[in-house]
């Protein structure tokens, strides 16, 4: 039997936290931010995300096509503003109705609810 909190040998916890992190970047990025600015509108909405976590995930959706970015110089260092493009706005839109739906699902069936 696996240890209170864990989830046996085919899968963890990080699975389902690392799937849940793409959809709520996306969610953050319909207006233009650059990354500290992100991971604090995360945490403040309960998402904590580490630097190390976070800016490889920019950098790998920008490199998916789903994200434009630009650098900025505004009261400061040059910094690099993140946004959804038009593909990033599809897959946002994608993503959350595929979320939703899995939320109903389960909670159906944490709820012991039959059909």
């Amino acid at each position: 039997m696996a240890a209170r909190g864990t989830i046996g040998k085919d899968g963890n916890p990080a699975e389902l936290r690392r799937g849940a992190l793409v959809l709520a970047v996306l969610s953050r990025l319909r207006r233009p931010q650059y990354g500290y600015s992100l991971r604090q509108a995360l945490a403040e909405r309960g998402l904590a995300i580490e630097e190390g976590t976070l800016y490889p995930l920019l950098r790998r959706l920008e490199a998916q096509g789903v994200l434009a970015s630009e650098w900025r110089i505004e009261d400061g260092p040059p910094r690099r503003y993140y946004r959804l493009n038009d593909a990033g706005e599809a897959l946002l839109a994608e993503l959350a109705g595929s979320w939703h739906a899995l939320v109903a699902t389960m909670a159906g069936l944490l709820d012991g609810s039959e059909p």
